[in-house]
């Protein structure tokens, strides 16, 4: 499938049974219910799909399973997190034959590189396969800058297409399309700047509550793309405290909380997270609970 690289996609979950095994059923289910509900595509295997504490077996298992449920439907894109080169370039080939349409390839676990070590790390990946790439920025979390020397040496690998742009500075936006125009597909990639992104060159949305609230957030981008500003906002605004959560450590946990919450899966994760207790558990389910109770009906919506 040739990506669309634009609308709502998705950071699903890896659903995980009660005996910590793999739910691929449970996994299949979800995504199944986020194609219906209008997502434009899917990224598996990323960090809400708990990557990183999945073997390289698990992962393609999982991937196929995801493929098989999407049935061509949307692009599935595969989250491509590994410690170095050579595991990221087996990880994308064997994605490649699993069915993937497209990767989102992030820096090299643990070593933090320096510029041209992350270009190399790209480009090493890149020749090993031919599937199009999102490169994802998220400095925060992975301690690594995909700057303007980085992808100003990688315009000529045209596999690299995409930009998944997670640095909490908006003004990154308008930098990258300053600098390289219209050269890379442009997507917010925090859920609480998701608009903000849109504004300033964002083609799309990797996003993780969309996950527990999947119509609102292809509305919200849908509403924004046809002009309906004011359509947009009031989303926006009442998502707001919900979509704080992604920028928190324990994303993971409470974006799969909100999800058992609204009935589309389960709460349950693997090592070294636990699920949420106490009172971050009961903060979250008021939070979602609250946002259930005042969703904005869709036909309706009006600016706060």
């Amino acid at each position: 499938m040739t990506v669309n690289w634009c609308g709502v996609f998705p950071a699903v979950t890896t659903q995980i049974a009660e005996d910590q095994s793999i739910d691929l059923p449970g996994t299949q289910r979800v995504v199944d219910q986020l194609i219906r509900d209008g997502i434009n595509g899917v990224i598996a295997l990323g960090t809400v799909g708990e990557n990183n504490s999945l073997d390289a077996d698990e992962k393609i298992m999982i991937l196929s399973a995801i493929v098989e449920a999407v049935n061509g439907r949307v692009p599935v894109i595969t989250g491509v997190s590994e410690y170095d080169t050579r595991r990221a370039a087996h990880h994308a080939r064997a994605a490649e034959t699993a069915g993937a349409d497209g990767l989102m390839l992030l820096p090299p676990m643990v070593y933090v590189p320096k510029a041209h070590e992350l270009v190399k790390h790209f480009r090493g990946v890149a020749q090993h396969t031919g599937l199009p790439i999102m490169l994802y920025n998220n400095p925060p979390a992975y301690r690594a800058m995909i700057d303007d020397t980085v992808l100003g040496a990688l315009t000529d690998v045209d596999t690299i297409v995409a930009l998944k742009e997670s640095a909490p500075d908006t003004r990154r936006f308008t930098d990258i399309r300053n600098v390289f125009g219209d050269r890379y597909a442009l997507f917010a990639g925090l859920d609480d700047v998701a608009l903000e992104g849109m504004y300033l060159g964002a083609q799309g949305w990797v996003s993780g509550l969309t996950n527990a609230f999947p119509r609102e957030s292809v509305e919200l981008v849908a509403a924004f793309q046809r002009g309906d500003h004011a359509r947009a906002m009031a989303i926006y605004r009442w998502f707001m405290p919900l979509l704080h959560l992604d920028a928190e450590h324990d994303l993971v946990q409470t974006i799969k909380l909100a999800e058992q919450v609204m009935g589309r899966g389960s709460e349950r994760v693997l090592p070294p997270r636990y699920v949420l207790d106490g009172e971050r558990r009961a903060e979250v389910i008021a939070m979602v609970e609250h946002a259930a109770a005042t969703r904005p009906a869709l036909d309706v919506v009006r600016a706060a």
